[in-house]
């Protein structure tokens, strides 16, 4: 299912962030889109040859956004079949409502995280795992360079309210192009995202920067990313 070194950096990252020890019990966040649904199969798949023992709960939040004259258009019924492929049950919650002047991307993901935290704690999991992989690394890195006037990224692994919970993200090391591969070789297809911000985000305006970096210059993707673990503190103001 995954080719020899995908699968080697994905145990690189698990091994050199301590993600998965025995006894966890993880919360998998399935937003629907491929990522998501390739690390809900991952960590299915990866129970038979872990050396660690570990309990799954896969979660998905319906944010509400969908045509209700339109069955076939129900993202929740649509993730609920892709999940199906996966071998993992998966508990859908209800959004928690947005104050209607606080409708955008930043407040609707901050909202959808809390809900995480609380849900993780009702189901006693001590991990939750998000499908973000390196790409996203380095697009969070330009966004909170350019609009936030900061330099960070979401990190392999966080430990949380003094450590009661960690976020883990085992795609960290491989590459988008990578996770739609591990799709299409399992069968996974994303569930569309019917918000009508999508699309037309800061995080879009970055990806296509980026590509256009990377185009122009060979190797800037691996340069980029090494950076991150290469801050040289004496240089910076």
């Amino acid at each position: 299912m995954l080719s020899s070194q995908t699968n080697k950096r994905i145990g690189q990252a698990m091994h050199d962030y301590s993600m998965l020890s025995d006894g966890d019990h993880v919360l998998v966040a399935v937003s629907g889109g491929i990522d998501s649904l390739v690390l809900a199969w991952l960590l299915k798949d990866w129970l038979k040859k872990a050396p660690v023992s570990y309990r799954l709960t896969a979660v998905h939040i319906d944010m509400g956004i969908w045509n209700h004259a339109m069955e076939d258009a129900n993202p929740v019924i649509a993730v609920k079949k892709q999940m199906k492929k996966t071998g993992l049950a998966l508990h859908v919650e209800k959004s928690l409502p947005l104050i209607e002047d606080e409708r955008n991307c930043f407040s609707c993901s901050k909202l959808r995280r809390k809900q995480l935290f609380d849900l993780a704690s009702r189901f006693k999991c001590n991990k939750i795992a998000f499908g973000h992989h390196k790409d996203d690394l380095l697009e969070t890195l330009f966004l909170n360079m350019l609009y936030s006037g900061n330099i960070s990224t979401m990190v392999p692994k966080q430990e949380l309210f003094d450590g009661i919970l960690s976020v883990i993200r085992p795609l960290a090391y491989i590459e988008k192009q990578e996770v739609t591969a591990i799709g299409e070789t399992i069968g996974l297809k994303a569930v569309n995202n019917l918000c009508p911000l999508a699309g037309d985000t800061r995080r879009e305006q970055v990806q296509k920067m980026l590509q256009n970096i990377y185009g122009q210059i060979p190797g800037a993707k691996a340069s980029l990313f090494a950076s991150m673990k290469n801050v040289r503190q004496g240089y910076m103001l």
